[in-house]
């Protein structure tokens, strides 16, 4: 377990934003981890628990307890068979697109479509990380994590997570820190049926046929890199936290409202706001196009130092220089833009500490 003081956090961050921590402490295995957060626990200091840094914005005053940085590391297959499927536990420390290489490679089907994601494997069920019509919920069996109140290693079926879109109950509760995660896989070379129009038309298919999981985690990658959602230390639309907002979930009188909002902006004959089913009976809408519409279109702020991405409307990006005050300042712009222009209340995905919006 490794020790430093006074590190700026901004280097552990995609966003490169925040402050130094008062004291890191870098836990390389499952041990060092619980170890880390039960002394800091114990002598009742703030914690900041810290994996790839890809969802958080972390203030200029920077954090004045300790933050544990997660880098543990093992993908172990426990059980592998045509019934039960491929049952692979990741340490949450290991590099999240490295899991997906490695599950591609090996012939391990069900999350192809989370290619690029950056972050830790660790974090992928606090968000219920999702994209291209797959969610890591649908492959987690269990989550083994430290409960920080009972002191004690406890283990969450896939149904006790609480999933729900881009939430869990690890999400909900901070008492929790994520030690390893068991994925059921299915032994496949194909991957799942794919369900993004825009994947499907790149892939030349039709939505709901499967491909080689080479082609599609490609594809993936490829949609990604026209939004500026890969990783690219040259290409400052990649120094982001990704979707910087959530899509709204709204009832269907809300969205009424919304579309009746959106006919006195746009005109009776302009753009209709998207529609998409939710499984509670709500509707879900497009948090990018509402962006757009209200008025922040790509690059609505360059030359920066914080702008939208000029690839993307959801990404706020650091140009160089941002402070987290700025990356703050553009987020609260757009949400009360698009409050104003359509009534609708954007959640930021992001987690914001030492600040807030």
């Amino acid at each position: 377990m490794r020790e430093e003081e006074g590190v700026p956090l901004a280097g552990l961050t995609t966003m490169r934003v925040g402050g130094p921590a008062a004291r890191l402490v870098t836990a390389e295995s499952t041990d060092e981890l619980v170890d880390a957060v039960r002394e800091v626990d114990d002598a009742d200091e703030p914690l900041l628990v810290l994996s790839g840094g890809s969802n958080l914005v972390v203030a200029d005053e920077g954090f004045p307890g300790t933050v544990v940085r997660v880098a543990t590391s093992g993908i172990t297959v426990e059980s592998a068979d045509l019934c039960g499927g491929v049952m692979v536990r990741v340490a949450a420390g290991e590099v999240w697109d490295d899991v997906v290489a490695r599950a591609v490679a090996e012939g391990w089907s069900g999350i192809e479509a989370l290619s690029g994601i950056p972050g830790g494997a660790g974090a992928t069920p606090v968000q219920n990380v999702g994209a291209y019509g797959q969610e890591v919920a649908q492959t987690i069996a269990s989550v083994r994590v430290w409960d920080r109140v009972e002191q004690q290693v406890r283990t969450f079926s896939s149904l006790d997570c609480a999933f729900t879109y881009r939430h869990s109950i690890f999400k909900a509760h901070p008492r929790y820190v994520v030690l390893d995660v068991l994925f059921q896989l299915l032994p496949s070379e194909l991957s799942q049926p794919v369900g993004y129009a825009d994947l499907a038309r790149q892939l030349g298919v039709e939505t709901g046929e499967r491909v080689p999981l080479a082609d599609a985690r490609e594809a993936v990658l490829q949609q990604r890199r026209n939004r500026g959602m890969v990783l690219d230390g040259e290409d400052h639309d990649t120094w982001s936290c990704g979707s910087f907002f959530t899509n709204p979930i709204l009832t269907a009188s809300q969205f009424e409202a919304l579309e009746t909002r959106a006919a006195d902006r746009l005109g009776v004959d302009g753009p209709r706001p998207p529609r998409f089913a939710d499984p509670d009976g709500n509707v879900k809408t497009s948090a990018a196009w509402l962006i757009d519409k209200a008025g922040f279109g790509k690059g609505y702020g360059l030359p920066g130092p914080a702008a939208l991405s000029s690839k993307h409307t959801l990404a706020i990006t650091n140009r160089g220089g941002a402070k987290a005050a700025d990356i703050a300042a553009l987020a609260r712009r757009i949400r009360e833009g698009v409050r104003e222009a359509f009534g609708v209340a954007l959640v930021n995905e992001p987690v914001f500490v030492g600040h807030s919006l």
